[in-house]
């Protein structure tokens, strides 16, 4: 005898969340950049609170092409990137007929033993979300000498996914934001990361990006590794890159105590 399979809930988009935090927000917020993004491009739209927590809860999984417009305005990223189910980006990009936002299909929903698959992978350590304190270190060939980055981020996360994104004022050379996007098995986290330069800045608005590998020390307050990227002369350099855990809070408070200049 066969049973049907049960829909799982709903799974949250944290990059959305992350991008919004980020940038300080809060819901009602960024609803209201949204609806201000729209009218300002002759596109005006109904975005509110209830339709923003729709989005990060992953009840529905993909915006209307006024909408993503619109995000893409206030966030300054393609809607890809924002965590949207990649099957319904097709839409995104159409004409717009159609007047509701994509809910999710209970027809692609995990199975039962899928499920517990996810829940295997799984850190046994718990919930890395928070405040964290990114460091690391590159050699300028140009200036013969080794620099290090630092940024206040906020990592969310779900399962074994996490979104990391630099604060908008906490990094040690202003206007370079951080992303990263990574994967945690036990105690090892891979993914990659992405660095956006500041344009009055020594390398002028060049955008970098490289894969990254790091290890959860034992108290789980510490993320240690290396980075991997390619370099202006055709080569891959590489460095290290902590993670330091400052705060679990990631509230509106927590994060405007954290948006401020890390120490060098």
């Amino acid at each position: 005898m066969t049973t049907a399979e049960t829909p799982t809930k709903p799974v949250p988009n944290a990059k959305l969340r992350a991008v919004r935090m980020g940038m300080l927000m809060s819901q009602d917020d960024f609803a209201r950049a949204i609806r201000e993004a729209g009218a300002a491009a002759g596109e005006p739209n109904d975005a509110s609170k209830r339709l923003v927590q729709r989005w990060e809860g992953g009840t529905t999984t993909a915006p209307r092409p006024v909408y993503a417009r619109a995000l893409e305005r206030v966030t300054r990223l393609p809607i890809d990137s924002l965590g949207f189910a990649p099957v319904a980006l097709a839409s995104v990009q159409g004409d717009g007929r159609g007047g509701h936002d994509l809910e999710p299909s209970t027809a692609t929903a995990p199975t039962s033993t899928t499920r517990t698959a996810q829940m295997a992978t799984r850190t046994p350590n718990g919930n890395y979300s928070g405040i964290w304190l990114s460091r690391y270190e590159f050699f300028s060939s140009g200036r013969d000498e080794t620099f290090t980055g630092l940024h206040y981020v906020v990592l969310l996360q779900h399962g074994n996914k996490l979104t990391v994104r630099s604060l908008p004022d906490a990094s040690l050379n202003p206007n370079s934001p951080l992303t990263m996007d990574l994967t945690v098995d036990g105690n090892v986290v891979t993914g990659t990361w992405v660095e956006e330069t500041a344009t009055d800045g020594y390398y002028a608005g060049a955008r970098y990006h490289g894969a990254i590998q790091m290890l959860i020390e034992p108290t789980g307050r510490r993320m240690v590794g290396k980075w991997l990227g390619f370099g202006k002369e055709f080569d891959v350099n590489t460095g290290p890159w902590i993670l330091e855990f400052k705060d679990a809070s990631t509230n509106k408070a927590a994060l405007e105590k954290w948006n401020v200049r890390p120490e060098a």
